[in-house]
């Protein structure tokens, strides 16, 4: 919420549905296993839990990133005793990779070169990666994440497959 002056204001309490600017996005996998690669050596592993790739909008704010944290490890998107999507990570105790993923905001409508405008910039956007990776290992998740602007390559076995879509915004 805006406070005197137009700043923004993080220390409100933000709930995930209540964002119209702040559009923090992920795709959440649900894996077997999953790695991140790079340069030949393995920045992040996890078993059983989920890969998310996370793109971090111009307009997010901290609050943003906790919502979206608290989201995730809640989804019901693992198999309970009757083979029925009724655990979440945290029941599960499950591990989280997540990787960083810019391009989650890229924007082809109308050309043929997507624009990334509506990304944050890559200072606020790495800040708000880790207080998200954070907010993770804050509800108990084992969380191992790949690096911040290198060239990755990811490994997974979705399970399912399982792939949902985040937006904060609700936009999808």
């Amino acid at each position: 919420m805006p406070s005197v002056g137009g700043a923004r204001d993080d220390s409100h309490s933000f709930r995930f549905e209540d964002s119209l600017t702040a559009n923090m996005r992920a795709v959440v996998q649900r894996v077997s296993r999953a790695r991140v690669i790079v340069e030949g050596r393995v920045a992040g592993e996890i078993g059983t839990g989920l890969l998310i790739l996370l793109g971090v909008g111009r307009d997010d704010i901290s609050a943003v990133a906790a919502s979206m944290a608290e989201k995730v490890v809640n989804l019901r998107i693992f198999e309970d005793a009757q083979g029925k999507m009724n655990r979440s990570l945290l029941e599960t105790r499950g591990s989280a990779l997540v990787v960083s993923q810019f391009t989650l905001y890229g924007d082809a409508r109308g050309q043929r070169r997507p624009s990334y405008i509506a990304a944050a910039p890559p200072e606020r956007a790495k800040a708000l990666y880790e207080e998200f990776s954070a907010a993770l290992r804050g509800f108990g998740v084992n969380v191992a994440t790949g690096i911040f602007q290198a060239m990755m390559s990811v490994e997974l076995v979705n399970e399912g497959p399982v792939t949902i879509l985040l937006d904060s915004g609700r936009t999808f």
